[in-house]
């Protein structure tokens, strides 16, 4: 009898000290904590400065930086790590650009406190030596790996990738770019040296992973896929080994929800697009656990502006 009081009061207590140390938390979750990452992007904004005209088309209303830059400040007050990031042709195609040759595109982005961007064709197309005057004004770095500007006015005005600190997160960035030859008129882009995009991406996301990034995204403006033999996005992914993410560009296409490839691992790489023009924000939740390492937990597409038919 005086046993089984014994070790009723010994199970007890330490209930009771089991409780009272961890009133509602759930061990598991205490041994595992979840990080989130939200990754924001564009791509193709082409100097879309101002929304979409009023002119009964389609894209009415849409796009536009106030509109963009209070969604990402709203964004930013709701989640406690964001990384924002845009995938190139950031000039051209509004009078903007023409007058003033890149230089409020790139203030605008500077002011909604991008963390990178890569580089498009249509970025050369007042020429070096102006991509060169107008990235004075960026706060962000131009990332491209694949570009070798040795020689030119872009010489060291860009570099291949950046790792960046998200809490306890490390997060590898870096860009690949498409064959300019065909696309921009030589004398655009003079001594540039094109090279192997999957060749280069592999190099510097292995890089990456040896750092410990603990996810790797690529900026690209290869085009999501192809009919003819062309390297794309979907190229990339498959041929690839240490790449999470293909933040992608140049081909317009708006992604109902992001695409996912097989990499040469066995792994996933997620490839996401969103459109032209600035009319979508692209949001990528990622969550990170030890034990789940990391999985994309959610994703989706944000309109920027209100359409009207006023």
């Amino acid at each position: 009898m005086a046993s089984n009081r014994r070790t009723f009061i010994k199970e007890t207590g330490a209930a009771l000290l089991a409780s009272s140390i961890l009133p509602s938390t759930d061990l598991a979750a205490m041994a595992d904590p979840v990080q989130k990452l939200t990754i924001l992007h564009t791509n193709d904004v082409h100097s879309r400065i101002d929304p979409f005209p009023m002119d009964g088309s389609r894209n009415q209303g849409l796009g536009g930086v106030s509109a963009r830059a209070a969604l990402i400040a709203k964004i930013r007050q709701e989640e406690e790590q964001v990384l924002l990031l845009d995938a190139g042709d950031i000039f051209q195609g509004t009078p903007y650009f023409n007058i003033y040759k890149g230089e409020p595109e790139i203030k605008a982005m500077s002011a909604m406190q991008y963390d990178a961007a890569t580089m498009g064709n249509h970025d050369f197309d007042l020429g070096m030596e102006n991509f060169a005057i107008q990235l004075k004004h960026a706060s962000f770095p131009m990332l491209v790996s694949n570009y070798d500007f040795s020689g030119t006015e872009l010489e060291n005005k860009t570099q291949p990738y950046k790792i960046f600190k998200k809490g306890s997160l490390q997060i590898g960035v870096f860009g690949v770019g498409i064959e300019l030859k065909g696309l921009v008129p030589d004398n655009l882009y003079g001594k540039t040296v094109y090279q192997d995009p999957v060749v280069a991406a592999n190099t510097t996301a292995n890089l990456l992973q040896k750092k410990g990034c603990d996810l790797v995204i690529c900026l690209s403006h290869l085009g999501d896929r192809y009919t003819e033999n062309k390297v794309s996005d979907e190229v990339l992914a498959k041929e690839s080994y240490d790449i999470d993410l293909i933040i992608g560009g140049h081909t317009h296409r708006f992604f109902e929800e992001p695409r996912k490839y097989r990499n040469k691992n066995g792994g996933d790489v997620v490839v996401n697009q969103v459109g032209f023009g600035g009319i979508q924000l692209g949001r990528l939740e990622y969550q990170f656990s030890r034990l789940s390492r990391k999985k994309l937990a959610k994703a989706h597409t944000v309109v920027v502006g209100k359409k009207t038919s006023e």
